[in-house]
């Protein structure tokens, strides 16, 4: 019986389960440069690499406010303010999602950071203390899905494809729409693995201030892994609910009644010619046999 395939590594979740994104960004030396790094902080030296990581977090969450306003001032705004809207209210709604509070969200960590002064352990601290405030990132994370469906509509209509591709062109995007929706879900997934450079490159590897930056990662981390599950539950969901639409000769409850749907698959029974189709949910496993694009029940085992 194979998982589910919504519960594995999804293209959006690139940057929570691919290891090599825990080696340096690119552009940033290494530490193993032709010459010795200056001390962190000294005045009118080198910033050194620990010093370069933040340097990293703040200008890279500086371009992603940017990218943010655009999608909010260039698409959404103009769409709102045009006298005749070519895109419908709905259409509106799940394209976008709530990408106002998340612009908000960011432009005030942004400001937080810039106050930083350089400082990793200030930077920490700015995580922390925002930490049920990217909750927000769950509910566009799980509109995404619709949100690509919905631009794909809207890009079948020339009024709109039109329109979209005119605030394109008026914002000098070289790449379209779609590419900065995505932005939100790359960088909730980035933020601890930026958190993780500047724990690996921390001088003193114990004291308050270590851990500090660990309360971060450790922050960070929930945040993006609690994304990741939402997200499958929030597929698991839609395919229980096409499996019930689906079923013929079920006389039982809703199958929402025996809890989540974990896994799904088929096997062969000896003197059997057709195979079977099974799907495990938290209360009982539903054994059915496949019929053209629809379910006979069979059994189910409590």
């Amino acid at each position: 019986m194979e998982e589910l395939a919504g519960s594995g590594a999804e293209p959006w979740a690139e940057g929570l389960h691919n290891s090599n994104n825990n080696a340096s960004p690119a552009g940033w030396p290494g530490a193993r440069g032709g010459h010795p790094l200056a001390p962190f902080g000294s005045p009118g030296a080198e910033p050194s690499y620990l010093g370069r990581v933040v340097l990293e977090i703040v200008e890279s969450e500086r371009t992603y406010v940017r990218d943010l306003r655009s999608i909010v001032e260039g698409y959404l705004g103009k769409i709102i303010d045009s006298e005749e809207p070519v895109l419908r209210p709905e259409q509106v709604s799940v394209l976008f999602g709530n990408i106002e509070d998340i612009y908000e969200l960011s432009s005030t960590l942004l400001q937080n950071l810039e106050s930083c002064a350089s400082d990793p352990v200030a930077v920490a601290v700015c995580f922390v203390t925002r930490s049920q405030e990217f909750a927000i990132y769950t509910q566009y994370c799980n509109n995404y899905p619709s949100s690509v469906a919905a631009l794909a509509e809207c890009m079948r209509s020339k009024p709109q494809a039109r329109f979209l591709r005119e605030c394109q062109e008026r914002l000098r995007h070289a790449l379209p729409l779609g590419a900065y929706l995505l932005k939100p879900v790359q960088r909730i997934l980035k933020y601890h693995l930026l958190l993780q450079e500047i724990a690996k490159h921390f001088e003193h590897k114990s004291g308050d201030d270590y851990e500090v930056v660990l309360e971060a990662i450790d922050t960070m981390t929930c945040v993006a892994w609690y994304i990741n599950d939402m997200k499958r539950k929030h597929e698991h969901a839609i395919r229980q609910q096409e499996i019930q639409s689906l079923l013929l000769g079920w006389k039982g409850p809703d199958l929402t009644s025996y809890g989540e749907l974990v896994l799904e698959g088929t096997f062969r029974v000896q003197r059997v010619r057709h195979e079977r189709a099974v799907f495990l949910f938290d209360k009982t496993l539903l054994i059915t046999k496949r019929r053209g694009d629809h379910y006979v029940y069979k059994s189910h085992i409590p």
